[in-house]
């Protein structure tokens, strides 16, 4: 479980940078913060760390590039000023971390990309994918595209998914606040800052207020339903000030820095029941005796040669039932390839895959991150 004394052990992070932070509270894109943040992340890089960096600021930056001076409510005009501020973010992020020889990569994502399953696997394995050549990948919301029913409504949230996406170990959200108070410290002069506690205290829904900048649409209320989700991958959450001087190298090192939410459950048993219990499955496979062992004994992936049936009309990245020749229920998991592909590559092994198909998308049927042993 994430601690103060883990987190320098957290392989995986994703980091979250709030509109007011990246604009200069709506001034224009603030290169010297970007440039420290851009410092600290490098630093993370090179001591082993992958890091997805989920970064606001689009929009601000577009209505400041126009002269705008409060966010518009018309749907086009925010396109608009997301499509002329997205020139401008992603080219500081890219030239901040060229100075440190790392490349950045784009990733524009709706929330019907995190829903539709296909999708959904397509988004993972490229993230892993950039992840394993040592970019930092540079995620917004696709604002010129989305429309109100497929917003994720605020970074926080979409920072959330990303790192359920990816099972990162610890989400660090990135705002105007030194965290989560046990009351509001902008009326209060006596609010306590929490310094940790578990993310499903019942105390966090009364004590988190709304948005103070009027850039971000996010508020303490959207970082604590934020870190919820987070941890339903067993992801642990800092909320922090990213005003604060050195504020992710202090967090890297355990300090008392924000405030830490702990996931109830650890990241693989956090997974495995998201897999087991809230997902519908589509369809089912029957494995022959080999495969049913390996899976038991090993918790291996699942290869088509151990597949010796399919039923159901599935598609990739939906969840299937494992049966054994029994017809009793073994395993389920996030299918790699459709039902009528399966039927092509069962009973095969997995370097005949591209002969049969004439491609290849993973050589496993269901990897063993997205599969659960019942």
């Amino acid at each position: 479980m994430i601690s103060r004394d883990t987190i320098a052990t957290a392989r995986r992070w994703v980091i979250k940078i709030g509109s007011a932070l990246l604009t200069a509270d709506g001034k224009g894109l603030s290169h010297g913060m970007i440039s420290e943040w851009g410092e600290q992340i490098a630093a993370l890089r090179n001591a082993g760390h992958e890091v997805v960096l989920v970064s606001s600021g689009a929009v601000a930056e577009g209505m400041s590039r126009m002269g705008w001076r409060s966010r518009p409510r018309n749907l086009n005009e925010l396109q608009a000023a997301a499509a002329i501020g997205q020139m401008g973010l992603i080219h500081a992020w890219e030239a901040c971390f060229q100075a440190y020889g790392l490349h950045t990569a784009q990733i524009l994502l709706t929330r019907d990309d995190l829903e539709d399953r296909s999708r959904y696997l397509n988004a993972r394995s490229t993230l892993l994918t950039l992840l394993e050549l040592g970019v930092v990948p540079v995620v917004n919301e696709n604002d010129t595209v989305t429309t109100d029913e497929l917003r994720f409504g605020d970074n926080d949230t979409l920072a959330a998914l990303v790192a359920n996406l990816i099972e990162a170990e610890l989400l660090v959200l990135l705002t105007d606040q030194e965290g989560l108070f046990d009351a509001d410290p902008r009326f209060n002069p006596q609010a306590r800052l929490i310094e940790e506690t578990r993310v499903d205290n019942p105390q966090l829904d009364a004590v988190a207020g709304g948005s103070a900048s009027g850039l971000g649409l996010g508020g303490m209320v959207t970082k604590v339903r934020a870190a919820r989700l987070a941890a339903r991958s067993g992801t642990g959450t800092v909320i922090a000030s990213g005003r604060r001087s050195r504020v992710v190298e202090s967090v890297s090192r355990g300090e008392a820095v924000g405030t830490l939410l702990v996931p109830v459950q650890e990241p693989q048993a956090a997974r495995k029941r998201w897999l087991a219990g809230q997902l519908q499955p589509r369809g089912s496979l029957t494995l022959d005796e080999g495969a049913v062992r390996v899976l038991r004994e090993r918790g291996s992936s699942l290869l088509a040669v151990g597949v010796c049936g399919t039923k159901g009309d599935f598609a990739r990245g939906e969840v299937v039932v494992c049966l054994d020749l029994a017809g009793r229920e073994v395993a389920r998991g996030l299918v790699n390839y459709d039902a009528l592909e399966i039927a092509k590559i069962m009973g095969k092994p997995s370097h005949q895959i591209e002969t049969v198909l004439g491609y290849v998308d993973e050589e496993e049927l269901i990897h063993r991150d997205n599969l659960v042993v019942l």
